[in-house]
């Protein structure tokens, strides 16, 4: 199963659209900034399941009463779901990883720098920044998921899209 994780995507769609369209994903992460913008995609591709958290840019975040925190299942594997803001995530991942930690998630998934990151901590977590999806060329985080446990976890731009549309 191919989970497809976004964040940042400060109202430039057209890189999420071309990100959904060539990798097809069983389920899409939206980290917020701008929440709208998973909102969105969610209508524009019904079909697949969408777990969204609002950033510290969301306009609505209080309208929509959204949990800025997510830790849910998917595809049998544990995720904390956040932007970032709110763990100081440009200062140090230290609380995020702990909450990560805490909640026995398998990973912890946040945007909020705009630095993307996929990599596995000692103790075998998961980190994950897709990047920005609206800023740079975009980028964003494709993770696999086998026997519900994560199988791999990759960052991808622009030309691992143009290559996943000429298969």
């Amino acid at each position: 199963m191919k989970i497809l994780i976004l964040s940042d995507s400060h109202s430039a769609l057209s890189f999420m659209r071309r990100c959904i369209d060539a990798v097809k994903p069983d389920a899409v992460i939206h980290l917020g900034d701008h929440l709208d913008d998973g909102i969105a995609m969610k209508e524009s591709y019904p079909h697949i399941p969408f777990y969204i958290v609002p950033g510290n840019c969301d306009r609505f975040r209080n309208v929509l009463m959204m949990p800025e925190t997510l830790v849910e299942k998917v595809f049998g594997v544990r995720l904390f779901m956040t932007h970032g803001h709110l763990h100081n995530v440009k200062l140090s991942l230290g609380k995020l990883i702990r909450d990560g930690y805490a909640t026995n998630s398998q990973a912890v998934l946040f945007g909020h720098t705009h630095q993307n990151c996929c990599h596995q901590d000692g103790d075998g977590l998961w980190v994950v920044n897709p990047g920005s999806c609206g800023y740079g060329g975009g980028t964003a985080a494709l993770m696999e998921v086998q026997d519900q446990k994560i199988s791999g976890c990759r960052i991808i731009g622009q030309p691992e899209l143009e290559a996943m549309g000429s298969q």
